[in-house]
């Protein structure tokens, strides 16, 4: 399934992982280690996984890369959205939440794309 033209998804990802180190260090700064910790597991295990789906064995190994790749997404909106309403955390730049709506939508619909094939 190989495939080493430039993709749309791995691209985005590669450049939210980025974000979301430069987030979560700014939260490591304030001494907070463990959310930070989190935040970066999970926002850069959606491009790894992404991009591990580029050398699914199958399309059923593909299609469970990217539902990986959403769950992290998920767990990632719930570690942001407890920064949003704490009074400890940085709250996410509009930005950085903006890509990662705009992520799980592409996965959410590269994963239906690929069921239909």
């Amino acid at each position: 399934m190989r495939n080493d033209k430039e993709n749309l998804i791995v691209k985005l990802t590669f450049e939210f992982a980025l974000d979301i180190i430069d987030y979560s260090e700014s939260i490591r700064n304030l001494n907070r280690f463990e959310m930070a910790s989190q935040i970066f597991r999970c926002g850069t295990s959606i491009g790894a996984n992404i991009k591990e789906a580029q050398n699914a064995e199958s399309k059923a190994d593909f299609i469970h890369k990217f539902k990986i790749s959403a769950k992290e997404a998920d767990e990632l909106q719930y570690w942001l959205e407890l920064c949003m309403k704490s009074e400890f955390y940085p709250n996410p730049s509009e930005e950085l939440l903006n890509k990662l709506k705009s992520i799980n939508l592409i996965i959410s619909k590269i994963i239906s794309s690929s069921k239909n094939k």
